[in-house]
C-alpha cells in the first residue's frame, strides 16, 4: 500500500461487536463474536447477522475454493514476484470472465445462480474458445448464445447442508521431488 493511499485511511472507525449463536441440525451450537460496520441494531440484528454469516460458504468460501481448485490456483508457478502478480490477475480474469458467463446464464436459468455450474461453464467455453477466436461476429454470437443456454439448462442438484470430507483423493506419485537441475539429473541418469 503506497504511503498517500496508507494516509487516506481513516484513523479511527466505528464498529459494532455482535456474539452470534449459530445452530446447524446434528452438530453443537457455536457461540462466534462478529465485529462489523453495519451499526445500526434495528436494521441489522443479530438473528440477520447470523444469517448472514451462514451465507459466507455458498459467497466467500466456495468462490476461493472455485479459484483455488477448479481454476487451478493452489500452487502458482511463477519465479519472480512481478511473474506471481501477473499469474495472479490472469486468474482473477479468468474467474471474472466465467462468472460474467453465470450472471448472463442466471436469467435464463430463473436466476438461480447458486446451481449454475462454474466447472460446466469452464469447460464450455473451453470447447468453444477456438471457434471464437476465427469465426464471423454472427457464429461467434450464435455459440456464446449456445453457451449461455446450456450453461443455464445443466443445473447442479440442490443440495442444502450438503458435507464433504476434506480429504484429498489422489496421492501423490511416490517419486522424490526435483532439487537439482534437469540437465543434472540427465547426466546421472547417462552415467
Amino acid at each position: 500500500m503506497s504511503k498517500e493511499a496508507f494516509d487516506a485511511l481513516p484513523k479511527t472507525m466505528m464498529v459494532r461487536e455482535v456474539s452470534l449463536r449459530l445452530t446447524r441440525k446434528g452438530w453443537r451450537d457455536q457461540c462466534i463474536i462478529v465485529v462489523t460496520t453495519l451499526l445500526d441494531a434495528e436494521r441489522y440484528s443479530a438473528q440477520k447477522l447470523t444469517q448472514l454469516y451462514g451465507c459466507r460458504w455458498t459467497a466467500a468460501e466456495v468462490n476461493l475454493r472455485h479459484l483455488k481448485t477448479t481454476l487451478k490456483m493452489e500452487m502458482l508457478t511463477a519465479k519472480t514476484p512481478s511473474m506471481v502478480r501477473k499469474e495472479f490477475w490472469a486468474h482473477l480474469l479468468g474467474y471474472n470472465l466465467l462468472r460474467t458467463i453465470l450472471e448472463q446464464a442466471a436469467p435464463k436459468a430463473d436466476y438461480q445462480r447458486s446451481r449454475l455450474s462454474l466447472q460446466q461453464t469452464r469447460q464450455g467455453f473451453r470447447t468453444i474458445l477456438s471457434e471464437l477466436a476465427v469465426s464471423e461476429q454472427s457464429q461467434r454470437e450464435r455459440l456464446y448464445d449456445d453457451l449461455l443456454n446450456e450453461t443455464a439448462t445443466e443445473l447442479l442438484l440442490d443440495r442444502p447442508n450438503r458435507q464433504e470430507p476434506r480429504v484429498v483423493k489422489q496421492r501423490p506419485k511416490p517419486f522424490p521431488r526435483m532439487k537439482q537441475p534437469r540437465s543434472v539429473l540427465k547426466a546421472k541418469l547417462a552415467a
